[in-house]
């Protein structure tokens, strides 16, 4: 299976809305910066277009038009989104119309209204003052030299309800020099067949490119851009992982590999599609929003597999339980190791680590009996990886600790007039000494932490360098009340990488000291990243004084 496919079917221009639609979306805020930067992802990307606001709405629009004209786009076109002129105004003294022109942007979309009801109930107006709107609206952008794009609001439920006054909105806007007119899904419940025969008829009636924009009420959007499409649409619209109103917009990131891997479609320049997971993945961070694992082709878990014979079968042929090469959108392909795991998810697994199983089959059984022991007390390893090596080395024959811990102790109490105090002391043996330290801080997590880097830091200064960047704690059993088991995950990292590890007991502190402990052991067992100086040297020096 090829990982880039030849594409030999017709063109389907990509119309991205995230920086307008998606904006739309309950939590999305981006500066004029933020819009920017993602415009600059998205050209990179390859799309065709790129809507970038609507002008007259806020000045941070204002301010990105301003700044993108002064930009070079390899790939896309930048978009103003406006409406028609407003009833009884002319096209020449509508202030919306004059902001489209002003943003200096080479292609312009307005909307309009594409159903009877909508203009009566909403815009208070007449219909056929409703078609002279869209008309007069669209040649007044031509005859400045746009290129023009109408979308039809609400045009589905508009064509539901009367379609011959739907079509003649179109018409309008395709008679007056529109470069397309785009079907609106604008509440987001229109069903697949339905919209497949309403496209069909467009198709037939208006002979001008016609493109789809679709809303995933009845999570039906992307499912609905194919149909479009291969009921003749030509230009779909959508935004990056479905953001936007409501419950989101078409996600671009589903429509354009099925699109062009699965139909042969050309949706971006070649070799661009391997950057899509990429793309998802930045705009996500830009948008300071949680990138969804669970993201269809983008996501984290899109080609993850946990149970055992699905690894088993993957390691011999990834077809098997894989719809597409991972890498043709540029994501890769995850094991997981839980209580489900069998013997070939821990050696594809232990590769990943750089460690080589192959030849080992009774400590993999090893492995796996000890693995499933562990998750039916509590651990979890999917997100702990780190600790999850380490069990793994652990089980080699040679392995030697960087340290033991003897003992440990942590007091937490209250003072009046000092608030809450905690102190740990540790006794940890490394190499053939043995170090007792003690330290205070501002939780116990935190007392133990410092205690530990004390005596760790003599011989193994990187040590310095980790930082703890996360910490969550997980109650298991809630019926069990404050005497509950709980789960400890922990974050860390240094200046060149992070990792994970976790602990489990009844005991929040041991819980805690457990994936402490390995998140501290995990950065002086393996190698750095390549092109960075060994701590080894260092521990050797100390360990012969």
């Amino acid at each position: 299976m090829a990982a880039e496919p030849m594409t030999s079917g017709p063109t389907v221009a990509i119309y991205d809305t995230t920086l307008r639609d998606g904006t739309q979306g309950s939590g999305i805020s981006l500066t004029t910066d933020d819009k920017l930067k993602i415009a600059r992802a998205l050209d990179r990307l390859g799309v065709a277009y790129i809507e970038g606001g609507w002008p007259g709405s806020n000045p941070k629009d204002l301010a990105f038009f301003e700044r993108a004209a002064h930009e070079h786009w390899e790939h896309a076109r930048i978009v103003a989104f406006g409406s028609t002129r407003r009833a009884h105004v002319a096209p020449e003294d509508d202030a919306n119309l004059q902001l489209l022109l002003s943003a200096q942007t080479p292609t312009v979309t307005i909307v309009g209204k594409a159903s009877a009801f909508q203009v009566v109930r909403v815009l208070n107006t007449t219909l056929d003052e409703n078609l002279a709107m869209v008309r007069e609206s669209v040649a007044y952008l031509k005859a400045a030299g746009k290129e023009v794009f109408f979308d039809a609001e609400h045009f589905f439920d508009g064509y539901r309800d009367d379609p011959n006054y739907a079509l003649a909105v179109l018409r309008a806007a395709c008679e007056a020099g529109a470069d397309a007119v785009v079907l609106c899904d604008t509440n987001g419940g229109t069903l697949t067949e339905p919209l497949t025969e309403a496209v069909r008829h467009v198709v037939r009636e208006i002979p001008c490119v016609v493109g789809i924009h679709t809303h995933n009420d009845c999570e039906l959007a992307v499912a609905n851009s194919i149909a479009a499409v291969r009921a003749g649409a030509r230009h779909v619209q959508g935004t990056i992982n479905g953001l936007g109103e409501r419950v989101g917009n078409a996600n671009l990131c589903s429509v354009i590999p099925i699109l062009e891997y699965k139909m042969g479609y050309r949706c971006l320049p070649p070799g661009k599609l391997a950057l899509l997971t990429e793309t998802s993945r930045y705009v996500a961070e830009v948008a300071n929003v949680a990138h969804d694992p669970k993201l269809p082709f983008v996501g984290a878990h899109a080609f993850t597999h946990k149970a055992g014979l699905h690894v088993n079968a993957i390691a011999k042929e990834p077809r098997a339980y894989e719809h597409m090469p991972p890498e043709a959108v540029g994501n890769t392909r995850h094991v997981l190791v839980s209580e489900l795991s069998g013997r070939s998810n821990i050696v594809l697994k232990a590769q990943t680590f750089g460690i080589d199983l192959s030849d080992k089959p009774e400590i993999v059984r090893q492995i796996v009996e000890q693995i499933k022991e562990l998750e039916f007390l509590g651990f979890w390893f999917e997100d702990a990886d780190a600790s999850l090596e380490l069990l793994i080395r652990r089980a080699l024959p040679g392995y030697t600790p960087p340290f033991t811990v003897l003992d440990y102790t942590v007091l937490t109490e209250y003072r009046e007039g000092r608030g809450m105090l905690a102190e740990a002391m540790v006794k940890l043996q490394i190499h053939d000494q043995v170090f007792h330290t003690a330290a205070e801080g501002n939780g116990p997590v935190n007392a133990l932490d410092a205690a530990t880097r004390k005596a760790l830091q003599a011989f193994y200064p990187h040590i310095a360098d980790v930082r703890l960047e996360d910490y969550k704690v997980r109650v298991l059993d809630d019926h069990h009340g404050t005497g509950a088991k709980v789960r400890v995950w922990i974050r860390s990292g240094d200046n060149f990488r992070s990792w994970s590890t976790v602990g489990c007991s009844t005991n929040i502190i041991e819980a805690s000291w457990m994936a402490l402990a390995d998140s501290l052991t995990y950065p002086l067992v393996t190698p750095l990243p390549t092109g960075t100086q060994s701590i080894t040297p260092a521990v050797e020096a100390k360990a012969s004084r």
